[in-house]
């Protein structure tokens, strides 16, 4: 069998991922032919940013792309799918923790592409540093796919169904939990009336330097070494915030019981 060539690309969903990565599929010189959201704004937003047509109606969908990028949210695909049919075309979605099966039903020929970063629709990233895992139906749409996300990224994975879901709860507490609690600092700082700069230094250098260090290695801080002192007088501080109280409980004792663990 020749190597197929991937021309048109078909990408269903116009969110955060689809506003990033569809710019990206055209940067490297495929052709998307088509947005589908389900808001106009989005679909016409993205639409006109590629140059390529948009619609919010599943009957409108093009048939006769070749590859189908479904970045759509978890429990939205299931429902959209149903009762689709793209048979003989390359169906993908982009979850890290739906089955590579999800769209069997839409095609024989199916993948999974799942880049791990986080994306906004106000922020560019350059997907040639994006770690992007692959997963296929088969071997030939393996070698398809892996073409593909050539031409994206020089960082391919080949990632099976559950590898795929432990890297994807790995990075929700990388990426979501972490920023959740640069929240819950951005809420504390503004209750004593202090700038969020003040603690920016702080956020880059803990993430550069795990370039050099492992995390467990890397760590410091009142429970690193056990201070209970400054650990109760911090507590002490919180009793006005209950739920943030009870994330630096639950923290500090895991962080103390890591710490024994590994001496």
């Amino acid at each position: 069998m020749g190597k197929v060539k991937i021309s048109k690309v078909v990408m269903i969903g116009a969110g955060n991922l689809a506003s990033q990565l569809a710019p990206a599929i055209k940067n490297a010189g495929f052709n998307v032919v088509q947005v589908y959201s389900r808001t106009e704004r989005s679909a016409g937003r993205l639409g006109n940013l590629l140059g390529c047509s948009f619609t919010t109606l599943k009957s409108e969908i093009l048939k006769d792309g070749d590859i189908y990028i479904f970045a759509l949210a978890d429990d939205a695909l299931g429902e959209f799918i149903d009762g689709f049919n793209l048979s003989g075309r390359i169906v993908v979605h982009t979850s890290g923790s739906l089955d590579l099966g999800m769209l069997a039903g839409l095609s024989e020929t199916y993948g999974v592409l799942y880049p791990v970063q986080t994306f906004s629709k106000e922020r560019e990233v350059d997907f040639m540093q994006i770690p992007v895992c692959i997963e296929a139906s088969d071997e030939i749409t393996k070698q398809i796919l892996f073409d593909f996300a050539e031409a994206l990224t020089s960082e391919i994975y080949f990632l099976n169904t559950d590898q795929r879901r432990k890297l994807h709860i790995a990075a929700v507490f990388t990426c979501n939990f972490v920023n959740h609690l640069y929240t819950v600092s951005l809420e504390i700082l503004r209750g004593a009336d202090l700038p969020f700069d003040l603690i920016r230094p702080l956020i880059q250098e803990t993430a550069n330097k795990i370039n050099d260090l492992p995390p467990d290695v890397a760590q410091t801080g009142p429970a690193a070494r056990n201070d209970q002192l400054v650990i109760k007088r911090h507590l002490d501080l919180l009793s006005f915030l209950p739920q943030y109280k009870k994330i630096y409980e639950l923290m500090t004792e895991d962080i103390i019981s890591s710490g024994k663990n590994n001496k």
